[in-house]
């Protein structure tokens, strides 16, 4: 005999999906169908089958989903998620490119941001790390500096009261970090090569941890890409919080900001208002929509 229960889901492994109830109770549960509709996040109602196996009936209400989107692929990273908490490191290094994109994934669904710049005690590139997030420093996204190893405590009021996913490439520490703020997670962790300053994927699944009553971190795998093929070139523009205040001040209405004549944003860039490497990663990711989209509707 099944029973309906609603609870959330705590842990994604591809279309298996470990979920929570109110009671503390855990059930292993899979979706109906073949696709996967779900997050780690997610609020679904279940199909009870057993005292530790169930289906995912249907998805309730969301708030939020984070997610990354290329012409062929989505990945789902985190639903209902109020924070998005970005971790870079000073070795490996980092793309400024992948914040940006990151940050407007957050933006668009209305997300808190925060950068952790890990691994401070590994100085020899500190000062090029602290460079490198400067002009995200100045867009007011607070950055908190830390060598998670030997504390990790300097971001437990970030995290306080907030579901926060942690996003960032492989190698940055954020399983150390996770480790660090929750004792009994036991999360994998492994070096990164410096022969290709590059980290190794530890992290293979989306997990929730509690935090206490009221904060949840969710840990999500490594990534070296973030495509945002689901927003339109308006929304591009309003995900980048220094053109807002320039949107419909441009000579022409269909300004693409790249070198019209009378352009707000090439103005503001001009004056030092817009930072240089915003500007090409604005202009970055229109080139990749505009390219996207004449590539589904055969333009």
């Amino acid at each position: 005999m099944t029973r309906s229960v609603e609870g959330t889901i705590v842990a994604a492994f591809g279309r298996h999906y470990e979920i929570v109830l109110a009671d503390g109770s855990r059930l292993s549960c899979f979706p109906r169908g073949k696709r996967s509709l779900y997050a780690c996040g997610d609020r679904v109602a279940i199909e009870a089958r057993s005292a530790d196996q169930g289906v995912i009936a249907r998805l309730l209400e969301r708030r939020s989903l984070l997610f990354r989107r290329d012409e062929w692929r989505e990945k789902l990273i985190a639903a209902n998620a109020t924070q998005v908490v970005l971790v870079v490191a000073t070795e490996p290094s980092f793309s400024d490119e992948l914040i940006s994109r990151c940050i407007a994934a957050a933006e668009d669904q209305g997300m808190k941001v925060a950068i952790v710049l890990n691994k401070i005690d590994l100085e020899a590139q500190l000062e090029n790390a602290r460079k490198l997030l400067g002009p995200f420093r100045r867009l007011g996204y607070p950055v908190i500096e830390i060598a998670a190893r030997r504390d990790a405590g300097a971001i437990r009021a970030l995290l306080s009261n907030e579901t926060s996913v942690l996003v960032g490439q492989s190698g940055m520490g954020k399983s150390t970090l996770v480790n660090a703020l929750v004792p009994h997670a036991n999360a994998p962790t492994r070096e990164h090569s410096t022969v290709l300053d590059t980290g190794k994927h530890t992290t293979t699944c989306t997990r929730m941890y509690r935090l206490d009553a009221a904060s949840n971190l969710i840990d999500s795998p490594g990534l070296q890409v973030f495509g945002l093929a689901r927003l339109s070139l308006g929304g591009l523009e309003q995900a980048f919080v220094e053109m807002r205040p320039l949107l419909g001040r441009c000579r022409f209405r269909d300004c693409r900001h790249l070198s019209e004549p009378g352009c707000a944003v090439i103005e503001a860039a001009g004056r030092g208002a817009i930072d240089p490497r915003r500007l090409d990663h604005f202009r970055a990711l229109q080139h990749e929509l505009g390219a996207g989209s004449r590539t589904r509707f055969g333009g």
